[in-house]
């Protein structure tokens, strides 16, 4: 994508989603199993990350995550506004911004290209922590889970360094009854949630890390077929700071 605008990768990355929800709409019975394994999905980081979203300085970056990131909820509202608002976005927002949607974007087309695949491999009734994992090896596709957790990791480490200058906090705010009076409120609420969760720690390097090492060892054990991968579900202890 470095060879073209954020803009132009934004539209780029829609057409992909239209296409999934078009498929989704196409398919009986696609778009429950899909919110079913995106419930499932959400729960399974829930688990994992309790340690982190009980410790008052992760809370609010770890409700970001699950809810923001990876929730179960659809995020077609949140496209659709993104794609009418891509024109004066790309006068209104800092390029800094722009290329942080951009990535959002991606990690949610992403995400639903991974899904799509995966009940490809799923029995018909609701995920479970074996049928899970079988589907999971069985589809594979290592460079597409990497890209999906570096687009995680980025992301936050984005919002870390952005919340450092006042001036885009500022902006947001300022920005705040004009993107809903223009229909882009969804959008809005998606970058001040991001940037307030972040504002609210001092060091997000301990939180990253984590979830890149767990992640890492998870999708290791998963791709591998490790038996004892269904143990990494299970809470961890809390990070060092």
């Amino acid at each position: 994508m470095n060879a073209q605008s954020p803009t132009d990768a934004i539209e780029r990355l829609l057409a992909r989603r239209r296409a999934l929800e078009a498929r989704s709409a196409a398919i009986v019975g696609l778009t429950e199993r899909l919110r079913a394994l995106r419930s499932w999905q959400a729960r399974r980081l829930a688990r994992t990350y309790d340690d982190l979203r009980r410790d008052p300085r992760y809370t609010q970056a770890v409700e970001f995550f699950l809810n923001d990131l990876y929730g179960p909820q659809d995020f077609s509202r949140r496209d659709q506004e993104l794609s009418r608002a891509i024109t004066p976005l790309r006068r209104a927002l800092p390029a800094a911004l722009l290329e942080l949607l951009l990535k959002a974007i991606e990690l949610d087309v992403l995400t639903v290209e991974l899904d799509h695949g995966m009940l490809e491999h799923l029995p018909e009734h609701p995920p479970s922590d074996a049928t899970y994992a079988l589907a999971y090896r069985a589809l594979g596709r290592a460079a597409a889970r990497q890209r999906q957790l570096a687009l995680t990791v980025s992301i936050g480490a984005d919002l870390e360094r952005l919340v450092r200058h006042r001036w885009i906090g500022l902006a947001l705010r300022a920005a705040h009854r004009p993107a809903r009076a223009a229909g882009f409120g969804v959008l809005q609420q998606f970058l001040e949630r991001g940037f307030t969760a972040f504002r609210h720690m001092e060091n997000a390097r301990p939180l990253l890390e984590a979830i890149r090492e767990r992640e890492t060892h998870l999708m290791e054990a998963l791709l591998q077929g490790d038996p004892a991968a269904g143990g990494l579900l299970a809470p961890r202890t809390a990070v060092n700071a």
